[in-house]
């Protein structure tokens, strides 16, 4: 991809120093310094490859030939699966995967992200049409009792892979006489159903009449003939009442979110019975970093109490703060945490967030990337050219990356840019995993960071907030994750894991670029190249923590709500509110508020179901990596080459309890993971102090 250079290190400054300090930009930073751009002169005289470098993708028929070559492909496999392989049984299976990964992925990812329609629209129907094969699969009595019967024979070949299969296809009930087999495929398909509808009114904003808005406060809303439309819990506003009437009038109780949540858990609850576990939660947490259900409420209790001192305090502190702006009110609610906290933080900087961002342009992040992943794993992040027509959109980069003795280890797309119909949020899209080929070769992985950004045109760089280089970094987590795998299977590779433990390699980014001893070495200002000043970077390093345990203590009620909502009782007959209003009081330092229901807008319940817990798990393990090899010296190259070896390049390859145990050189249990988390907090305060004492 050709770029064009940046006006912003054409133009001539005042400052003698600018042209001399911006010419010692890395080739790496200087790419993503510019948005980059296509040349129709130069695009027409260039061979056209497809999307991805997929030749069938040139034009967005491709879809169907892929669709029709990945058919083709399963139904080959079907047959020698079940007519005496001459090959382990897993060996098969995971071809299986990865040839409709392949196609479902690939499709799943331009279905969301490309901004042409009939590419979406081709993509999409490949995605409904491998579903309809992956349900094929899962119902094929043939395949299953093959699988089943070399397991028992060992002639599966790696064991821990076939009991995976195993589980994936006796969650769709298989095993179980056709009857009840019918049924948990019927509740599947209900699920996926209002799990859907739950999900998409889950956003919808809610319109009311203007006089059931209070007179003062209408100002804050946008308003449609004579209706106002509250669009969220405004959070950050100043206003007190206008944070009250928008918590309250946008998370009141909605009839239509109650029912689609209702059935949503009872259809889970009968189909995870139906298969014999005892509650939904047992179902998923089975093969997960904590193994059960009743780990997980474990922790989360342990935690709970860890919390519960600390916790107050940081509320004590906000209620201070609340009195000092509204003397006439003295109660702490729940719509005024992230307001105060906000107002803290910025307090703390001592300047607007807005002053750090100079300091973090686009290309000097990488630049910061770059350099961590030279120190600690010995791989370089290297900007590429892309064929016409590889590319989705002209604004996306591409990243080659490469191992200083392997060699190229896989590719990074990096979709940084908002822009009309993509969606708002930072996330990672896996296009293809890494797998050994029979040949001896590895395919190698490709994969997708996709961010929101704004600016990077001409006149100057992307800059980035910090909490936008925090999402930065823990999407690269994810991508480096795919990266270092080196796992023999594709279903297992890379992020391909449990939820709880795939969650670890981004947490561990997220400390990275909070360590003021890694920031200091990326954090330049973009025209005059010199460095984040020592206060500003102590400042900004602490004040990510600061009120960490109430934020915390959030996190385990929401986890424990949905714990609750997943459990042997579900949705407790429909009464969903009344369930919130004692998970909150146990678990949670602010009362519920009457005649809300917020679970309604809580659509993680529908993505996670049962799973909200894994952040913080994964957070307890990150932080168990952390101090034990990484606080002290954050770029060694010892620490990095054990990470990789003993943890990264496995994905899900090996059973996470062992996986870890073997890495951490201890017992992963419930105790050790929430002590973990309250460390953290002690050690972010006394941190938080020493920034104060400054």
């Amino acid at each position: 991809m050709k770029l064009l250079r940046p006006l912003w290190v054409l133009r001539p400054s005042r400052r003698k120093k600018l042209n001399r300090s911006v010419s010692t930009w890395s080739p790496l930073a200087t790419a993503f310094n510019t948005r980059p751009t296509l040349r129709p002169l130069f695009e027409s005289m260039r061979e056209r490859t497809g999307l991805f470098n997929k030749p069938e993708l040139v034009t967005f028929e491709g879809f169907y030939a892929l669709r029709d070559q990945a058919i083709s492909t399963t139904d080959r496999l079907i047959d020698e699966a079940t007519s005496n392989p001459s090959r382990p049984m897993v060996e098969i299976f995971d071809e299986l995967s990865d040839t409709l990964c392949k196609v479902a992925d690939l499709a799943e990812f331009v279905r969301i992200a490309h901004p042409q329609s009939h590419f979406a629209s081709a993509a999409e129907e490949a995605c409904i049409s491998v579903s309809g094969v992956v349900e094929k699969l899962n119902t094929h009595k043939g395949l299953y009792e093959a699988l089943r019967n070399s397991v028992r024979q060992g002639t599966s070949g790696d064991q821990h892979l076939a009991e995976l299969f195993l589980f994936d296809f006796e969650q769709s009930g298989i095993q179980l006489p056709e009857e009840r087999r019918r049924r948990v495929v019927g509740l599947n398909d209900l699920i996926l159903q209002t799990g859907q509808r739950f999900m998409a009114g889950a956003a919808k904003p809610r319109r009311v009449p203007r006089l059931a808005v209070p007179q003062n406060v209408r100002q804050f809303f946008s308003s449609e003939g004579e209706d106002i439309i509250v669009s969220g819990v405004y959070a950050e506003c100043a206003d007190a009442a206008a944070r009250e009437a928008a918590y309250r009038l946008y998370l009141a109780p909605d009839k239509r979110q109650h029912e689609l949540l209702t059935t949503t858990l009872d259809a889970r609850h009968e189909m995870a019975s139906i298969c014999g576990f005892n509650s939904y939660a047992d179902r998923a947490i089975k093969a997960s970093t904590m193994e059960t259900a009743s780990n997980v409420r474990q922790f989360l209790d342990i935690l709970s109490d860890n919390l519960h001192d600390r916790a107050k305090m940081d509320f004590d502190a906000m209620l201070q703060m609340k009195k000092q702006e509204t003397p006439y009110l003295d109660k702490l609610m729940c719509w005024d945490t992230p307001y105060f906290t906000h107002k803290a933080k910025t307090q703390l900087l001592n300047v607007a967030n807005s002053d750090f961002s100079p300091y973090f342009s686009l290309g000097g992040c990488m630049e910061g990337l770059n350099m961590l992943c030279e120190e600690l794993y010995g791989i370089s992040l290297k900007s590429e050219d892309m064929m016409p027509g590889e590319s989705w959109s002209p604004d996306v980069y591409k990243l080659a990356v490469v191992h200083e003795s392997e060699g190229l280890l896989g590719h990074i797309y990096c979709d940084l840019y908002e822009r009309p119909g993509k969606p708002h949020q930072d996330c990672h899209f896996t296009i293809q995993g890494g797998k050994l080929l029979p040949d001896g070769s590895y395919q190698n992985p490709i994969v997708v960071v996709m961010l929101s950004l704004s600016g990077g045109h001409r006149s100057g760089p992307a800059l980035l907030s910090p909490g936008g280089v925090d999402n930065l970094f823990h999407e690269l987590g994810h991508a480096l994750h795919s990266m270092l795998g080196r796992a023999q299977h594709q279903h297992v590779a890379g992020t391909r894991c449990a939820t709880d433990l795939a969650e670890v390699p981004s947490v561990l980014m997220e400390y990275f670029a909070s360590s003021p001893e890694v920031v200091r070495r990326f954090a330049r200002h973009f025209q005059t190249r010199e460095p984040m000043p020592e206060d500003m970077i102590h400042r900004l390093c602490a004040s990510k923590y600061l009120f960490g345990a109430s934020e915390m203590q959030l996190q385990v009620f929401y986890s424990a709500l949905d714990q609750h909502y997943h459990g042997q009782n579900a949705s407790s007959g429909g009464r969903t509110t009344e369930v919130l209003q004692q998970v909150q009081k146990q678990y949670y330092g602010l009362p519920y508020v009457e005649n809300t229901a917020w679970q309604h807008r809580f659509s993680h319940l529908i993505g996670y179901g049962a799973k909200y817990y894994s952040y913080l798990i994964s957070r307890g393990i990150a932080w168990s990596v952390w101090h034990a090899h990484f606080a002290r010296r954050p770029l060694a190259r010892g620490a990095g080459e054990r990470l990789r070896h003993r943890l990264l390049r496995h994905g899900g390859a090996l059973p996470p309890q062992v996986l870890l145990r073997d890495y951490l050189d201890t017992e992963i249990t419930p105790n050790k993971l929430a002590n973990a988390l309250a460390e953290e907090l002690d050690y972010h305060k006394d941190h938080l102090d020493t920034v104060f004492k400054m």
